[in-house]
C-alpha cells in the first residue's frame, strides 16, 4: 500500500492540472475563435473594418514586439509584430498593458 500523504498530494496535483485545463478551455470558449495572422494579413483584414476598435499591448523580451486585436464580423484576429503597424485614422485605439491568449 502507498503513502496516503503522497498519495494525496499527487491527487492534489492531478486535480490542479485539471482545473488549468478547464479553465483555459472555458477561457477559449467564452472567448471564441482568434485567428492568428500575420501582421500583412492582419492589416489586409483590418484595411475592410470600418471604425475598427484595436486593442493593443508591448509583447515580447524587453517588450521589442507589439500584439494587435481586432475584432471583426464575429472573429478575434490577432498579429504579433517587430514593427508598428499603420493604424486608419478612424480606429479607435485601446492600449493594454497585457494581451494573453488562451493557448
Amino acid at each position: 500500500m502507498g503513502d496516503p500523504i503522497m498519495s494525496a498530494a499527487v491527487l492534489a496535483v492531478t486535480g490542479a492540472t485539471t482545473a488549468a485545463a478547464a479553465a483555459m478551455a472555458n477561457a477559449v470558449k467564452a472567448s471564441g475563435a482568434i485567428i492568428r495572422l500575420d501582421p500583412g494579413e492582419f492589416a489586409k483584414v483590418l484595411s475592410r473594418a470600418t471604425e475598427p476598435v484595436i486593442v493593443i499591448s508591448p509583447s515580447g523580451f524587453k517588450k521589442r514586439k507589439t500584439q494587435y486585436l481586432l475584432s471583426w464580423k464575429g472573429f478575434v484576429f490577432h498579429c504579433i509584430s517587430t514593427e508598428q503597424m499603420s493604424l486608419p485614422k478612424s480606429a479607435e485605439i485601446i492600449a493594454a498593458k497585457k494581451i494573453w491568449i488562451p493557448s
